[in-house]
């Protein structure tokens, strides 16, 4: 399954290895599934780590190296995005996850995509941290 992370769950799996979402890490290295984020999310990660808990900024860095960077996208993919509901600073999570053809967008940003919990929109199934890792364990 591949799955593409927003910036909080980067944040969350750098702030803690104990964490859910560091334990998304694990089961990718562990070959149950793999990790793509965007050139956007991987930005927003940096900066919050670096604003609100710089000490895990190397955390950070490594728990990136084992995700894939997809591309950019265009205005007309955002544009996409912002008409299923997203405002401007969240719809080029949802179109790279498109255009990376993802099985999956995982999130903690209920306020944004709540309204786009569990639903499967341009293919991909957006879905909190909790599903997320349900869907992985139960095809493990």
């Amino acid at each position: 399954m591949r799955l593409f992370l927003d910036a909080n769950v980067l944040f969350s799996a750098a702030r803690s290895e104990d964490s859910r979402a560091h334990a998304l890490f694990l089961l990718a290295r562990a070959g149950l599934c793999s990790l793509v984020t965007s050139p956007f999310a991987i930005e927003e990660a940096r900066r919050n780590t670096g604003l609100k808990q710089p000490e895990r900024t190397t955390a950070l860095e490594a728990l990136l190296r084992d995700a894939e960077a997809g591309p950019e996208c265009s205005q007309e993919q955002v544009a996409w995005a912002q008409s299923q509901g997203l405002p401007g600073k969240d719809a080029p999570i949802l179109a790279a996850a498109v255009l990376s053809r993802c099985d999956a967008l995982v999130t903690g940003d209920r306020s944004h995509f709540g309204s786009l919990f569990g639903k499967t929109v341009g293919g991909v199934a957006v879905l909190s941290l909790r599903d997320a890792l349900e869907r992985l364990l139960a095809d493990a």
